[in-house]
């Protein structure tokens, strides 16, 4: 599986921590581009070696992939290709999108898209309300958010993923309610796939600063609580599968990559500011390219790169094995899976584990597996650290 990280965005959204860089508006943009997408191509060069099999997914997120020019787009994904040594189809290929860029691109970029072989939209919408769009710093508001996605279906797109976020302190229940209700009505079908993630400050955003300046305050745990259950209620009678604390699908249409992460699965990140992790004679093996677009394009602009430039940008972590049965549990207990019990006995805490089934917290499933019920997902956190 393919991680693809675009670093460039337009703006800066004021809750995001991932890294990213304003895109040039002058000219130095379609050379910056270029730069970023050869330095990309000989990294791909470098670590061909590292691609995985199974499962055979690419994801290119970001940052916003969508501001990208098609072309160079499509010369990425060309080279992905190559690295393959397949032109197989991928079993899933992610692009995440904007969308005020779909609306600008029209039709034509979507089914662009279409033809380059993607076959799954992750859509960052958060809302449907054009005073929080506002506050959050998006480029769209939801008018705009409407017409992309009725754009993307009329391309063609069958399986598009909305992002929604809940838990603002200027959003109350009916207004959560509401937003639901137009998602789950928008033109040419219900969403094959939902992520809603409550908000959170992150590190080195805009919030986090407006946090400290006292210009903010979170939303109260009782409030997010409230909307969570709203969440999940409203996603179970509209027929969606919640599989992860944060992602509902209609049956069928899981995240195939997302699940692989959840599983423990080998991946290969791409980019600066990316992660990967890899398992090499028994050791398990995490890296990072650095959060530098400059670096990132120093090191890995030569045509003909041996590899010597890359190492001067990634970072190595080898797990211990600690570490690697805490983060076992960490993946798999967010999701309504769980682990195998002896599994989780193995790797977590037997007292912490005792406690938690006898409160009700972790439940056995029919098949053997220990899951958190979904009633108690919204305290997932302090769940999993009482059983580490």
């Amino acid at each position: 599986m393919i991680y693809i990280h675009i670093p460039f965005c337009r703006t800066f959204c004021n809750y995001c921590g991932f890294y990213s860089e304003l895109c040039p508006k002058d000219g130095r943009k379609d050379s910056l581009v270029a730069s970023f997408a050869t330095a990309l191509k000989n990294e791909l060069s470098v670590r061909k070696d590292e691609i995985s099999a199974s499962p055979d997914t690419l994801y290119i997120g970001g940052g916003t992939p969508s501001v990208l020019p098609l072309h160079v787009l499509s010369d990425i994904v060309g080279a992905v290709r190559a690295a393959r040594g397949t032109e197989k189809d991928f079993s899933e290929f992610t692009v995440e999108v904007n969308p005020d860029d779909i609306v600008s691109g029209g039709l034509r970029y979507a089914e662009s898209l279409s033809a380059l072989g993607v076959d799954r939209i992750s859509m960052g919408v958060q809302s449907f309300d054009d005073r929080i769009l506002k506050w959050m710093n998006r480029r769209h508001d939801a008018a705009e958010a409407v017409e992309a996605y009725r754009i993307l279906r009329q391309a063609g797109i069958e399986n598009i993923s909305v992002d929604l976020i809940f838990g603002l302190p200027m959003m109350d229940d009916r207004q959560w309610d509401g937003m639901l209700d137009r998602t789950l009505d928008l033109p040419g079908g219900r969403p094959e796939h939902i992520s809603a993630y409550q908000l959170s400050i992150e590190d080195g955003s805009a919030l986090a600063s407006l946090a400290a300046a006292g210009r903010y305050e979170e939303a109260s745990d009782e409030v997010c609580s409230r909307q969570y259950d709203i969440l999940c209620s409203r996603l179970a009678e509209a027929g969606y599968h919640h599989y992860e604390v944060s992602n509902f699908a209609l049956p069928g249409r899981e995240a195939v990559h997302n699940s692989a992460y959840w599983t423990g699965c080998p991946y290969l990140g791409l980019g600066p500011g990316a992660h990967s992790y890899r398992t090499d004679g028994g050791k398990h093996i995490r890296s990072r390219n650095l959060p530098s677009v400059e670096k990132y394009i120093a090191a890995l602009s030569s045509s003909g790169q041996t590899g010597s430039g890359l190492e001067t940008v990634r970072e190595y972590e080898t797990l211990t094995a600690d570490q690697v049965a805490l983060e076992k549990i960490m993946l798999a207990m967010r999701t309504d899976r769980g682990l195998p019990e002896e599994e989780l006995r193995a790797a977590g805490d037997s007292s912490g584990i005792a406690r938690m089934m006898n409160a009700g917290y972790l439940i056995r499933l029919p098949d053997g597996r220990v899951r958190i019920p979904e009633s108690r997902f919204f305290i997932s956190d302090s769940i999993i650290a009482a059983i580490s």
